[in-house]
């Protein structure tokens, strides 16, 4: 069992080359002489953690009587794995999760991985027209889902996209609207018409001799893809996101060294499963590295502060968001924070105050900054846990990520930029996506001929290796972490009765980072109001998507030869709303 700290010899050494660059393009390299990459698939990966590390606790939940060791963890995988065998599930076939941070999210997702499908976490936020395009776009063919979260119902919903579930035996659905779709499932043990239920699958698990499990495991490789995640892009069409067990496992291994992660690690983990942030940096480094999960059905400041105190962890991740609500919570300091260390810091700038108070009141001296995207599997860069510098952490999104190449290009020239030179940032390596599913012109805008992954974010790159965000190629709007298509917003917003036109800009928030605004134009003779757009928007779409603010318009900004500046509309955007 391995309790030894990880540690590094050298840490200066730890740069991905020596300084002075020439260009700014750099590789991280392997400390302690490990190998860069590892060819593992997640079940091989899962077996040898729960070898090395079996009696120790695996997933925990401080709000509820809920605690696996890696022993019993690898147990419900292999139950789950086995029951949905038995129903059919078949090597390649995709399994849409819609569900919080439930227990047996984690249990899915390696049950997915050890049959060779592929789990498609599905956004909590979507709606009725999200979920509807995600599910024809993916050509599905099983869907798990929890009763709801917040104002929706998941399974009306899914009632309302597919009433043949109330008409038809399971397991012989067919749905006119989604034809590759064969099963609908819940997540837990409550019994829902025409849906099979948690325990039900795990039932079957008897019918699946073992030899075909072991065999099936077999004819999984660390190439193929186990994770497809949709993100918002400047088309405004969500695209999947194909990842491979090596861009998660690999990926996840080096996001847990940054923080020095050991298996006498506990890691409090209130983000979102659906996001690499919770999938990839958090469970996939606890996984690499036999760490203890400490999960959150739902972020709430008042349960992360319990269970860091509760469970003793060592580590907590958040958006800087998630950070402030516990920090200026009126309870803040009956917790005792003593135990913490290190721990992620994502999603958008921190201020150096807030990451100076996590240091001073948190403990957590060596928290980390990361950056990336899904596409890139998803960290490209990360901080290390031994950087003292609050400037670095704050202001720098660190060093390449070992066996990543970092480049910035020019995208004018195509030519990698000289060193403190601004491009766009972009990468290469064993972690960049498959690519977008039955989307091959998107996937060839995102990876060029010579390799290179475009994150569409301008940056730099410093004569000590540290990169440096400064701009957006993209027209994306980051709103605490969450990422909004301007382009997906309009295109929603244009179906309002009385909108001729309509641009979506990103406001800049202290809290969030970003609020979406709309600029909008009337119809002539058009009476519409803010309320009448917002009404519209309610229950249709993610509510992050709805504009928080609404501005009418007589025309937009224009350039000679008529195209938008919407550089412009947020200019005004943030004279009219400044304390966004």
């Amino acid at each position: 069992m391995d309790a030894t700290p990880f540690k590094l010899t050298d840490p200066l050494g730890t740069a991905p080359c020596k300084p002075p660059f020439k260009q700014s393009v750099s590789t991280g390299v392997p400390w302690n002489n490990l190998p860069i990459t590892r060819d593992y698939t997640l079940g091989q990966l899962l077996d040898q953690t729960i070898a090395r590390c079996g009696t120790q606790d695996a997933l925990v939940y401080a709000d509820r009587d809920f605690r696996l060791t890696w022993y019993e963890f690898g147990i419900e995988v292999d139950r789950l794995a086995s029951g949905l065998m038995a129903l059919g599930v078949k090597r390649g076939e995709k399994i849409a999760l819609w569900s919080t941070n439930v227990p047996y999210w984690i249990i899915l997702m390696f049950a997915s991985a050890k049959i060779g499908a592929v789990l498609l976490p599905l956004n909590m936020s979507y709606k009725n027209a999200e979920i509807d395009f995600a599910l024809k776009q993916s050509d599905t063919e099983n869907l798990f889902l929890i009763n709801g979260f917040r104002d929706t119902d998941f399974v009306q919903t899914i009632y309302d996209l597919i009433p043949e579930l109330k008409e038809q035996p399971r397991g012989e659905l067919k749905s006119a609207k989604y034809p590759l779709l064969k099963r609908v499932l819940f997540l837990g043990p409550e019994k829902h018409r025409g849906m099979y239920s948690l325990n039900e699958v795990l039932a079957l698990a008897v019918q699946t001799p073992r030899t075909d499990y072991l065999a099936r495991q077999k004819e999984i490789g660390c190439h193929d893809v186990v994770n497809m995640q949709y993100t918002s892009g400047t088309t405004g069409f969500p695209k999947g996101v194909q990842l491979t067990h090596s861009n998660i496992a690999n990926d996840g291994f080096w996001i847990g060294a940054c923080q020095n992660m050991t298996s006498v690690d506990r890691v409090c983990i209130p983000v979102p499963l659906f996001h690499c942030f919770g999938c990839v940096l958090g469970v996939m480094s606890c996984v690499n590295h036999g760490a203890t999960m400490v999960l959150l059905e739902k972020y709430d400041p008042v349960t992360v502060m319990m269970s860091i105190e509760k469970e003793r962890c060592t580590a907590v991740y958040g958006v800087p968001t998630m950070y402030i609500a516990m920090l200026d919570h009126p309870l803040f300091s009956k917790f005792d924070f003593s135990s913490l260390r290190t721990g992620i810091m994502s999603g958008t700038t921190c201020p150096i105050k807030r990451m100076q108070q996590c240091v001073n009141l948190m403990n957590m001296r060596e928290i980390t900054n990361p950056y990336g995207l899904t596409e890139s599997g998803p960290v490209m860069t990360q901080t290390r846990y031994f950087e003292t510098s609050l400037d670095k952490k704050c202001n720098s999104i660190g060093l390449a990520l070992p066996g990543i190449e970092v480049a910035i290009i020019s995208p004018e020239t195509g030519e990698i930029c000289a060193v403190n030179e601004p491009g766009e940032i972009c990468c290469r390596g064993f972690n960049t996506m498959k690519g977008y599913y039955n989307m091959p012109e998107q996937t060839a805008k995102c990876i060029d001929p010579n390799g290179w992954l475009h994150s569409g974010d301008i940056g730099h790159m410093d004569d000590q290796g540290y990169y440096f965000i400064t701009g957006r190629l993209k027209d994306l709007i980051i709103r605490g972490g969450e990422n909004i298509s301007p382009k997906e917003v309009e295109d929603f917003i244009c179906h309002v009765p009385g909108v001729q036109d309509v641009q979506v800009v990103g406001v800049p928030s202290k809290k969030y980072g970003e609020q979406p605004a709309a600029f909008i134009i009337r119809m002539p003779d058009s009476t519409i109001t803010e309320q009448d757009v917002e009404d519209f928007c309610r229950n249709k779409i993610a509510w992050f998507k709805i504009p928080k603010f609404i501005h009418f318009v007589g025309e937009f900004p224009m350039t000679a030869s008529q195209k938008i500046q919407k550089y412009k509309l947020r200019d005004l955007a943030s004279q009219l709303w400044p304390d966004a």
